[in-house]
Order: structure tokens, then sequence, then C-alpha cells
């Protein structure tokens, strides 16, 4: 069975899939059959655009993520940096008890 590259005119969502020619795939995601066969690279044989567009799609896959644990470390730092401005003040009362 050859293995297809496939995008569901649907939804949008590419995807790779095992088919045989009988066979009609349907989209993983939204369980359509409206696809678009799309021409892929033999095994292997990767170009540049081919390779900047697989980097584009895994940069996007992760973008929530990676945002999502941006704005927990951003929460951090900006409690750590409240906790020791805090810590100044009460030292500096002190010392000008």
């Amino acid at each position: 069975m050859p293995l297809h590259e496939y995008q569901c005119r649907a939804c949008g969502h590419e995807f790779e899939a095992l088919v045989r020619r009988a066979d009609t795939p349907s989209c993983p995601s939204c369980k359509g059959q409206d696809l678009e066969r799309l021409l892929s690279a033999p095994a292997g044989v990767t170009s540049p655009e081919r390779n900047i567009a697989l980097a584009r799609a895994e940069k996007k896959r992760w973008a929530p993520i990676h945002k999502g644990r941006e704005h927990e470390e951003f929460q951090a730092a900006l409690k750590e940096h409240d906790e020791h401005r805090m810590n100044a003040a009460a030292t500096k009362k002190h010392k000008d008890d």
C-alpha cells in the first residue's frame, strides 16, 4: 500500500495515509472525503522549500505551547521581582528606624 499525502478541502488539514487504489481515505480531523492528493517528495529526497515548509508547520504547531510557557515564565519572573522589591523596601524601612 502506498503512502500518500492529502489535504482536506473542507478543513485544510494535511495528513498522510496508507491507501489502496480502490479505497478513498477520509480526513482524520473532520471525517470529510473531499481531499486533494498532494505531490510528495520521494523518500529521503527533500528540497529547501519543503524543509522550510516543514519547519514553519512545526513552529505553527508548537506556537500555542510556546506562548503558554513564555507567559508562565514571565509571570514567575514578575512575581520574583515583586518579592525582591518588597524585601528591599522592608530592609530599608528597618535601617531607617
